[in-house]
């Protein structure tokens, strides 16, 4: 049986342990900066996944949802195929995007000449490149969460840029991006949901 003295020092404790969150959050919070996931993210050089996407359109009744894969090797090239419900395949190395789609000839352009195009793909090649100064290029960088459930919102610093989309946030854990959600500012939006394929 427990004598009173043991049930004090007990009590003791477990009001130390259930201190602890409140004296650990502040701390973390101030931690956890935008530079830090960059240096997490820019340690994962290459990656493989699949992806589903839904695209909702003002002017259609049903979300339109297609699906594929993903590549991405550092520091600037991303491939995108998907493959439901037409193949489609997008091509960035470096400044030169490559388009092909079925029955088609492909077609290559420099996104250079295309800025609000650029800004939109630097968002994700910055990102998963963990190359923050990019970003701060073109966005305002606000990040919420914890290394496990982290959460990117990129404001456009143009105004003009703004007037086709009016932000993206990039959602994942870890080095792994999990989500990524595009607002438009005519109200159209898309999500596309990563699944990181394990040991690519």
């Amino acid at each position: 049986m427990m004598k009173l003295p043991d049930i004090a020092r007990l009590a003791c404790l477990l009001s130390f342990l259930a201190c602890l969150p409140l004296f650990a959050l502040p701390a973390w919070a101030e931690g956890w900066q935008p530079a830090q996931l960059m240096e997490l993210l820019a340690q994962k050089k290459t990656g493989k996944a699949t992806f589903t996407e839904k695209k909702t359109i003002g002017i259609l009744d049903q979300p339109v949802v297609s699906s594929g894969k993903l590549s991405f090797t550092a520091p600037d090239k991303l491939e995108k195929i998907t493959l439901t419900p037409q193949r489609e395949s997008l091509l960035l190395d470096g400044d030169t995007l490559t388009i092909e789609r079925q029955g088609k000839q492909p077609m290559t352009v420099n996104i250079k000449n295309h800025p609000e195009a650029a800004m939109f793909i630097e968002s994700i090649r910055g990102t998963l490149a963990g190359d923050l100064s990019a970003l701060e290029r073109f966005y305002r960088v606000e990040l919420s969460g914890a290394p496990d459930h982290w959460q990117l919102k990129l404001t456009p610093r143009q105004e003009d840029a703004g007037t086709v989309f009016s932000s993206i946030r990039i959602a994942g854990s870890q080095a792994d991006v999990k989500t990524i959600h595009l607002e438009q500012r005519d109200g159209d939006q898309s999500v596309m949901t990563i699944t990181p394929i394990p040991g690519q």
